[in-house]
């Protein structure tokens, strides 16, 4: 399961509703949330933030806090 999967879960969303708010196939809402290799992109994570109720920035944060620039760079 992926970070966008695990949030989900923890937040009792239904996907197949998120997909219809959000216009993306329930394919698609299945990658995001079941393969590590997808990639999410900009407008995905926007429009699933909106459908969920949450704050996009939100989102953004909860599943890449994880992320550090390179020191030294």
């Amino acid at each position: 399961m992926t970070k966008l999967g695990l949030y989900l879960a923890q937040k009792s969303v239904n996907k197949a509703e998120a997909a219809r708010k959000t216009g993306l196939t329930k394919a698609r809402m299945n990658e995001l949330t079941l393969n590590e290799r997808s990639h999410l992109r900009a407008e995905e994570l926007y429009l699933i933030a909106l459908a969920i109720g949450v704050n996009p920035c939100e989102l953004l944060e909860a599943l890449y806090k994880n992320l550090n620039l390179k020191s030294g760079v």
